[in-house]
């Protein structure tokens, strides 16, 4: 490609609206382009990227026996709402009506739409197992796009799923992909933490997370650094504070204001670990009061873990009024079992608050507490289990050393489904002996827009992009120094025996704009020619990573492109 035909040139300034440095240098080198608020266009060099990490991607899933396909990202609401999962999701799907009167979605993730894809298709378990992927937008309406293509609406994403005949075919299976991946992200020159995770809207039984360290992310990771214990603080455990103190006599007291815990903590002149905070969420079976220490958050992957329910939302104040509770004043307290389910109230108890004595609770009234409510005396719980994320000062349960928090971003994510999803929706096929067997399915995904920012963060320097040679859009950045006929007749002839993997720099700028362009693009080596140079009977090439310059015989440039394609731009 001559740089004076390609499309797209970079910038020296971009919008200030450009919150990271990876976001910043994809803008600048013109590998995409905003449409609007969490909408990119990617531009030619940014689609070489992608078609390489595709190539990297595809390589290791043939590897496992994946066979690639495409669905449609326009789905029918009713596979939906066949699983279940239209309520666990709709803030974030968007619905519409067709002329026939249909409703649709744009599909945010396709486990329903490959059920349905498995059903015409395979009618007997000898056919299983199946792995299939594919390369497939997305759309999910963020409520917070962040740092350009990390947090974006629409996105390109490869997920990928198998379907096996029982589960311990899945369970064998699924380590071999969580090799795959690391292997994808270790050729991408990206270093990544394996997390244990939660399940959400997803369901299933286990997942894990590969997540990059980075202020970018939206994910906190509980870290152990002397055992290695590593998961997503929605699912992490570990030890608490305890509090220890003989019960004493429960107290009715006046407590004007005090809708939150600081200013409870304050008018009482109690420490949050001697205050019980009470959540209300809305489940598909109905409401549900989540009771933790005020020094702990609510973690709604674990209340939904041991509700076998998962949590939709916060409770609205229309749905606290209708079960008799009032706003920054509700408890357990008063909430015997026969009261619950007369309000139609499930009461989950986090096992620390229920350690922790003389806790001060709200009275259910307003402008009144009470202190000194005791767990089993004073109030109980239809479930005690740990439902807290875990707080700093925390202890990791297996070497007892502290345990750190650290912001990632995630950039994939493996989850063991079950029967989830075949038995939600009634996929089943008949065994040896005429049973049912509903196929036990894994789903797999990466996102490959925030995978890119991520290499781009980790491989970059003030000079610009340092792109892995198997995901650079191109191998080679030529450009001469000079007019002299003879160097740009000698240019043309390396430029045609690298090609189609170099980037010819033909445009009449200085050497010096050419130079930081060429750091910018992060293309891995620099050729450049000069009359000197012709003169001795070489060309100079400079490593982007190392800075190191070699001088090379002219004779021998055939010998730089390999003789060809490189490996990862061979057709699929």
């Amino acid at each position: 490609m001559r740089y004076s035909r390609l499309f797209g040139k970079t910038l020296r300034q971009v919008p200030h609206r450009a919150s990271s440095e990876s976001y910043r240098l994809l803008l600048r080198g013109s590998f995409l382009r905003p449409l609007g608020q969490g909408l990119f266009s990617w531009l030619p060099l940014g689609q070489r990227v992608i078609a390489n990490l595709q190539t990297v991607i595809r390589e290791e899933m043939n590897k496992l026996g994946g066979q690639e396909v495409l669905l449609p990202l326009v789905n029918p609401h009713e596979i939906w709402r066949r699983s279940g999962r239209d309520r666990l999701i709709k803030r974030n799907m968007i619905q519409f009506t067709d002329r026939n009167a249909k409703r649709l979605v744009l599909a945010p993730t396709h486990e329903e739409a490959m059920v349905e894809l498995l059903r015409s298709t395979i009618s007997s378990y000898r056919e299983l197992p199946a792995f299939l992927y594919q390369f497939q937008s997305k759309f999910r309406d963020e409520e917070r796009t962040r740092c350009g293509p990390v947090r974006s609406k629409e996105f390109l994403m490869k997920d990928a799923y198998s379907f096996h005949r029982t589960f311990v075919e899945l369970n064998n299976f699924f380590p071999r992909v969580f090799a795959a991946y690391q292997r994808i992200f270790e050729r991408c020159a990206v270093p990544v933490m394996a997390a244990e995770a939660g399940v959400g809207y997803m369901g299933g039984e286990r997942s894990f997370e590969f997540l990059f360290e980075s202020q970018c992310g939206d994910d906190k990771v509980v870290v152990c650094p002397e055992c290695g214990y590593t998961a997503n603080n929605e699912v992490a455990v570990g030890t608490h504070k305890s509090v220890i103190s003989a019960p004493k006599e429960m107290q009715r007291v006046h407590t004007p204001g005090c809708t939150s815990m600081a200013r409870l903590a304050a008018c009482l002149e109690l420490p949050r670990t001697n205050l019980g905070k009470a959540m209300v969420y809305a489940t598909a079976e109905g409401l549900v009061m989540a009771l933790v220490r005020a020094d702990h958050q609510v973690s709604v992957e674990k209340l939904g873990q041991v509700l076998h329910d998962p949590v939709l939302r916060k409770a609205t104040p229309e749905q606290l009024d209708s079960a008799a509770l009032v706003t920054g004043y509700f408890s357990p307290l008063g909430l015997n079992a026969a009261e619950r389910r007369r309000r139609g109230i499930r009461v989950v108890v986090d096992e620390a608050a229920a350690d922790t004595p003389n806790l001060v609770l709200g009275a259910n009234e307003q402008e009144y507490h009470y202190r000194n409510a005791n767990f089993g005396r004073d109030f109980d719980a239809d479930i005690v289990a740990d439902i807290a994320r875990i707080s700093s000062g925390s202890a990791c349960l297996h070497c007892g050393n502290p345990l750190q928090e650290r912001v990632a971003m995630e950039l994939g994510h493996i989850f063991r489904l079950g029967d989830f999803y075949t038995r939600a929706m009634d996929y089943h096929l008949s065994g040896e002996r005429g049973e049912r067997i509903y196929p036990h399915m894994g789903s797999y995904g990466i996102g490959i827009g925030r995978l890119i920012a991520a290499v781009v963060e980790h491989n970059s320097d003030d000079r610009g992009i340092i792109w892995p040679a198997e995901l650079a859009p191109y191998q080679f950045y030529i450009l001469s120094i000079g007019k002299s006929e003879r160097v740009r007749a000698i240019v043309e002839e390396v430029y045609r025996k690298l090609s189609p993997l170099a980037l010819l720099d033909d445009r009449y700028e200085s050497i010096s704009t050419k130079f930081k362009d060429a750091d910018l693009l992060g293309i891995p080596m620099r050729i450049v020619i000069s009359l000197r140079s012709v003169q001795n009977g070489e060309l100079e090439v400079l490593d982007r990573r190392t800075r190191k310059m070699i001088r090379m015989p002219l004779d021998e440039v055939r010998h730089l492109g390999g003789g060809g394609r490189r490996k990862s731009e061979a057709p699929a």
